[in-house]
């Protein structure tokens, strides 16, 4: 297990938590002085009251919960979100309203995940072609959706 440094930026702040022993992600609640509503098809950018300090060669990625998904609609547009390593200001989540009800977000409410992981860094090697696969430029969807009859090229 990795050390990460966490400060509360608003004292009123919910720091991330792990809500069972084997989760891949933490919750990040909302850190709000008072309620936002989210209107249809609308976005708000929620704070969270901390920010972190990554270590070299590691991310944070804020992912949407899956209850808010499969409920409300409510998702992260940008998912996954990416903190760098060299941030340092507060942690904030976009949240995107896809659903044909109001939301409202208040103080305390846990609105993503956040995993974090290993980056590895890459010095690309410019060719004047790639190397053959079967695949392919195959992409988007170019094996079908069935899983009983998968398209072949």
């Amino acid at each position: 297990m990795i050390k990460v440094k966490i400060v509360r930026v608003n004292k009123k702040a919910h720091l991330p938590v792990y809500a069972t022993a084997h989760a891949a992600g933490m919750d990040v609640a909302a850190c709000l002085d008072e309620p936002v509503m989210l209107e249809p098809f609308s976005t708000a950018l929620i704070p969270s009251g901390f920010a972190i300090e990554l270590p070299e060669g590691y991310e944070a990625q804020l992912r949407p919960r899956s209850g808010l998904a499969l409920k409300h609609l409510i998702s992260l547009p940008n998912s996954p979100a990416t903190i760098d390593a060299d941030y340092r200001g507060e942690v904030r989540v976009i949240l995107v309203n896809f659903g044909k009800e109001p939301f409202s977000v208040a103080h305390g409410d846990r609105i993503a995940q956040m995993v974090v992981s290993r980056v590895e860094r890459v010095d690309f090697d410019e060719a004047e072609e790639l190397s053959m696969t079967q695949r392919g430029e195959g992409g988007f969807g170019h094996t079908g959706i069935s899983a009983v009859h998968p398209r072949t090229h």
